[in-house]
């Protein structure tokens, strides 16, 4: 049994992306993409997106900022992950600066400590240097600059 895909219009297609940009904060890349899933291309796509922004329901910066701090606080993930994933995102340097503001300095070496610590103590082995390299790696994969990582890890001893 085929289905048809039916063809929103301008305004039908505009009203569904409001509501997706007020659920939580989007990047223009989530919201083209979605479109292209609606079945929404090329000039009224941009128009919906222009209308998007005029409305302030896309701001490019508030997602930045939203994302970073909440991958930070949630996932509690480095400034190099949440970089490259709003690179990834196609989110201007700019707004990535921006967004990593909303990261405290002091919190972020906490977290990182408290990171360290977790990882250092859920490990069996006996080996102390196999430890802290097996932690630095998992930090790394965080996202965690190296030179605050081992700065960390030789606190830990």
């Amino acid at each position: 049994m085929e289905t048809k895909k039916k063809y929103l219009s301008r305004s039908e297609a505009l009203l569904k992306l409001m509501s997706y940009c007020a659920y939580q904060e989007r990047c223009h890349e989530d919201v083209k993409q979605k479109l292209f899933d609606l079945g929404v291309y090329y000039e009224a796509a941009d128009a919906i997106v222009v209308d998007l922004i005029n409305n302030n329901f896309l701001n490019e910066e508030r997602f930045a900022k939203a994302f970073a701090g909440g991958k930070f606080r949630i996932k509690k993930w480095g400034k190099r992950k949440i970089i490259q994933e709003l690179k990834m995102k196609k989110i201007s340097d700019y707004c990535i600066k921006q967004g990593m503001k909303e990261i405290d300095s002091e919190d972020y070496w906490s977290v990182l400590n408290q990171l360290a610590e977790q990882k250092m103590a859920s490990l069996k082995d006996k080996n102390l240097l196999v430890k802290r390299s097996k932690t630095a790696k998992y930090l790394a994969m965080k996202g965690y600059e190296m030179d605050l990582i081992w700065d960390a890890l030789k606190i830990l001893v």
